[in-house]
């Protein structure tokens, strides 16, 4: 799905987006929203499934061993991404590989060392997510990432983002696997369900921003179901191709497209600071 600005930004009943908290920034901190941030999206859902599998096969340090790493590196990049003035391609969509890989880890880690089953961990991450919008939205008046141009609300935005990551997981996992669906079947409903949601939006006019992270909620369990099912063995009902083939083919990809938005710079949108925000 692509939005125009003047759609995701176009949340009824909001006042001025006066920004409460964080430093002002010049530029948006994320891309626009373009058929290329989706298709990078699904692919860094898909690595971040198979890539957390890989880590955790090959590692040797454990599940929370690995976590921790993952965690560690993480945070590094994400402190390289606020220190930025403005929207980098490459840091940007290394933040959301990597955030994929915890979300992947985060479930897992509750599911398979703590015991927590599948449906009491995605009403969980569902209610995380709930918490961290209406917050985001008391403290700011809006959830449009056309506005993301404060120190306050990048944290949000990245808060959001890793909750839809561990809640995706933990949904697909929950569909694929508990309903016995088969990864390939899941794959195929995640991708009905947000053509549901563009439908919606596009066609009965579903909110702008709504519709934007009810998609990217759903593309974590299609990327997901689509890496299983690439990566996971004949005989469980995937192609076999295993998680080494699989992760690097999606991040060559992932690299080429990424390189491509850093020359022409397809994905960047420019907004004065001082320039008035649309509600």
């Amino acid at each position: 799905m692509t939005y125009e600005r003047s759609d995701i930004s176009a949340v009824p009943a909001e006042g001025p987006t006066v920004p409460s908290s964080g430093r002002r920034s010049r530029w948006n901190k994320v891309p626009e929203v373009t058929v290329y941030f989706w298709v990078i999206k699904v692919l860094c859902t898909t690595v971040g499934e198979t890539a957390a599998d890989l880590l955790n096969e090959k590692a040797g340090l454990g599940l929370t061993g690995v976590s921790v790493l993952m965690s560690a590196l993480l945070a590094v990049v994400l402190v390289a991404q606020f220190r930025t003035r403005s929207y980098r391609a490459g840091v940007y969509w290394l933040a959301v590989a990597l955030i994929s890989v915890v979300g992947t880890l985060i479930s897992d880690n509750l599911t398979d060392n703590l015991g927590v089953p599948l449906e009491t961990s995605t009403a969980v991450f569902a209610v995380l997510l709930t918490i961290v919008f209406a917050v985001w939205y008391r403290r700011e008046r809006t959830l449009s990432i056309h506005h993301i141009d404060t120190t306050g609300r990048e944290s949000f935005y990245w808060l959001a983002v890793l909750s839809t990551f561990a809640l995706g997981t933990a949904a697909g996992d929950l569909v694929s696997e508990r309903m016995a669906l088969g990864y390939w079947l899941s794959a195929v409903l995640f991708a009905l369900a947000i053509g549901a949601v563009a439908v919606a939006h596009f066609r009965l006019g579903l909110n702008a921003v709504w519709s934007f992270w009810i998609a990217y909620i759903l593309t974590r369990p299609l990327g997901a179901s689509i890496g299983d099912y690439l990566s996971q063995p004949t005989g469980d009902g995937g192609l076999g191709l295993g998680t080494v083939v699989t992760s690097v083919l999606f991040l060559a990809v992932i690299l080429g497209l990424v390189v491509y938005l850093v020359v022409t710079r397809k994905d960047v949108t420019e907004r004065k600071a001082d320039a008035p925000q649309a509600a």
